[in-house]
């Protein structure tokens, strides 16, 4: 596949930068053949990438979910999708009732800390009868995909584990990292200056996020091509006990918005119900008696 180059503008003169490289070059192998339980990920990409362009120091390896679960056996019987997402699923979020039929979206909360819909379980590509889930744990996954690459290869390679995730303010979908490691997953830019001189205070890009959306666009999703090497992001690979992507998950405590507006609004209504009924009869009340 061609290599994707993304340009991006040069630094302002004089101003401190980590960048040593103005340019991101992305390509997917492959194709790769069906990924089966119990696969070695690492000899997969190694082999698509053979008499090819090998990987080398700052390169990070984006992968798909899919195939991680895959080759992790996260496959399991269901006789119906709705039974999987409510094993996976740790709270409801918010319910969207469907015009065309009886169902419904669920947004929920799942095990991992999740916010999507379903809780991430995906019937597509899967055998009749089966579903796939998540991995079990998206960052071990990462560090065991990057320490192998790492010891085939003597390259300081970081990995991403991307899922495709829609967002609360925005149509459409796009791919984040669920699992990363060897991989600053975010640019704290807070305490530096723009161009201006003024000062950053609340500027954190979720460079994860970025890699993971960046890299399908040579992945696509119907391919067989679940890898892609994303290079000129060096400075952003490092040691692999980074924190991983599950530190990308907002904690409940600064989340403003837990609950879709009709759970909210039910919640409150019920609360004021029982308040109201724990406060007795009113004045107005007591007239009527």
């Amino acid at each position: 596949m061609t290599p994707l180059h993304l340009g991006r503008p040069q630094p302002v003169p004089d101003r401190p930068s980590p960048r040593t490289d103005a340019t991101l070059t992305i390509w997917a192998p492959g194709p790769l053949p069906e990924v089966r339980p119990g696969d070695d990920l690492a000899a997969l990409l190694l082999t698509a990438l053979d008499g090819g362009e090998p990987l080398r120091d700052g390169d990070v390896v984006v992968v798909t979910s899919k195939v991680v679960s895959k080759a992790e056996g996260r496959i399991v019987a269901a006789e119906t999708r709705e039974a999987a997402i409510q094993a996976e699923t740790v709270r409801v979020v918010a319910s969207i009732a469907h015009a065309h039929d009886d169902g419904a979206t669920l947004i929920v909360e799942n095990r991992l800390g999740m916010v999507c819909a379903a809780a991430g379980v995906d019937a597509s590509n899967t055998e009749p009868g089966t579903v796939l889930l998540l991995p079990e744990d998206p960052d071990a996954s990462a560090r065991t995909l990057a320490t192998t690459l790492r010891s085939a290869t003597g390259a300081q390679i970081g990995v991403i584990v991307t899922d495709t995730l829609g967002r609360a303010w925005r149509n459409g979908q796009t791919d984040v990292a669920i699992g990363a490691a060897g991989v600053t997953v975010f640019a704290e830019l807070a305490g530096t200056t723009d161009a201006q001189g003024r000062t950053l205070v609340a500027t954190r890009p979720c460079l994860a996020d970025e890699i993971a959306g960046a890299a399908d666009l040579v992945k696509g999703k119907a391919g067989g091509r679940p890898f892609a090497i994303v290079r000129g992001m060096g400075h952003a690979v490092g040691a692999l006990d980074l924190p991983g992507a599950r530190s990308i998950v907002r904690p409940p405590e600064t989340d403003m918005f837990r609950q879709g507006h009709r759970e909210a609004y039910a919640e409150g209504y019920a609360a004021g119900l029982a308040a109201r009924d724990d406060a007795g009869p009113t004045g107005a009340d007591k007239e009527k008696e």
